[in-house]
């Protein structure tokens, strides 16, 4: 179904906005390496749910076939991150790494929808919410009781390829910086399906500034553990794609903005949704490997019905035995099947990822996530 623009109720629009992306393929400035020391992170009591093993490490980068050379000096980062601010360093709550893997959450409704917070709290380990301050779905106090005393990790929601026109940035912005309405040369046109969002090219100083000064820090603010990065199938796409045209510059940059919001947030969590091919599992970002950015990667519809290329993407992530702060590096997925009744479904999906190793949810569907699903 097509994604519907936002009208009495801007909860029901930031589901809308959430659509699973089908028809069409999904697609650091200065050296790193201070920002990649390992870290401890806190003990949790949750039992654990089986984690990738340890495998070989990862490979210097090569340009995959069919999809060009991806060099760091395509777009210098620190030529592109000049005009974004320090943050807070005080705002992190957390170190690098999952303590543990599971169960994990996608909710993107209220805190009223989600019902009884301490619930949720004991059932999930990962919760992975829209934290938007000015959409309202949940106070830094309601995300407080989410952490659980911080044996949970929360993540929010965060739209790094494109922008949506029910987000408060879509028309305004902090002075100095540009909203991505009147940011006309980033737009990279119309999200096809989704006539309430528009495609940004990552590469942009302006949004990158927005991002880095202004959306994430907000989100930071609001007592969340990391990001939930989506839309960077962005940087799959070709320069003539018909649906989110992406050059070289265009996808360096993407790589590029992840890593600069690892430079401004060394020990925040970093997951990446979808986007989970060799373009990103391969990429080098100013000498630094891509991956080794990220605490986690998770692709949608991977098990339900089943996607056997998805599946090997995951399982080519796992084999590069990743250690963010000295922990299991996160794969998961997240399924949809309906409704939260379709038990046998749900079943098959738990029993496909505890055979893969893989952290599952199973929800309704992509454009719902205003209930959890117990199971």
């Amino acid at each position: 179904m097509a994604r519907k623009p936002p009208k009495l109720d801007v909860a029901s629009a930031v589901a809308a906005a959430r659509r699973r992306r089908e028809g069409h393929g999904r697609r650091v400035g200065a050296r790193l390496a201070l920002i990649l020391a390992l870290s401890l992170g806190l003990a949790c009591s949750r039992a654990p749910v089986p984690a990738p093993s340890a495998a070989a490490e990862l490979p210097s980068y090569a340009a995959p076939d069919g999809v060009g050379a991806h060099s760091s000096e395509a777009v210098p980062t620190a030529k592109l991150d000049a005009a974004a601010a320090n943050p807070d360093a005080a705002a992190a709550h957390s170190n690098r790494g999952f303590p543990i893997a599971g169960p994990w959450l996608s909710f993107y409704g209220t805190a009223k929808a989600m019902g009884e917070l301490s619930k949720a709290a004991a059932n999930f380990a990962i919760l992975n919410v829209d934290a938007d301050p000015a959409i309202g779905n949940f106070t830094p106090g309601e995300l407080a009781q989410l952490r659980k005393g911080g044996a949970n990790r929360v993540l929010s929601y965060l739209n790094l390829g494109a922008c949506e026109q029910f987000r408060s940035y879509w028309a305004q912005a902090p002075a100095g910086l540009l909203p991505c309405k009147a940011n006309k040369a980033a737009q990279l046109g119309p999200y096809a399906g989704y006539p309430n969002e528009v495609w940004m090219n990552p590469a942009n100083q302006a949004w990158r500034a927005l991002i880095l000064q202004h959306i994430a820090p907000r989100l930071v603010a609001q007592g969340i553990d990391g990001f939930y990065l989506d839309n960077l199938e962005l940087v799959e796409h070709g320069p003539t794609d018909g649906n989110g045209p992406c050059d070289a510059a265009c996808r360096q940059g993407g790589l590029g903005l992840v890593a600069a919001l690892r430079a401004h947030y060394p020990q925040l969590l970093l997951v990446m949704q979808n986007a989970t091919s060799a373009v990103t599992r391969q990429a080098v970002v100013d000498g630094v490997k891509f991956a080794s950015l990220l605490d986690g990667v998770a692709r949608e519809q991977a098990l339900w019905p089943g996607d056997v290329a998805v599946q090997q993407e995951l399982a080519a992530w796992q084999a590069l035995g990743l250690q963010p702060g000295g922990r299991p590096f996160w794969v998961g997925t997240l399924d949809y099947v309906g409704h939260c009744g379709a038990k046998a479904a749900a079943e098959q999906v738990f029993a496909k990822a505890k055979a893969a190793g893989l952290s599952p949810y199973v929800t309704d569907k992509s454009g719902g996530q205003q209930v959890v699903c117990y199971w």
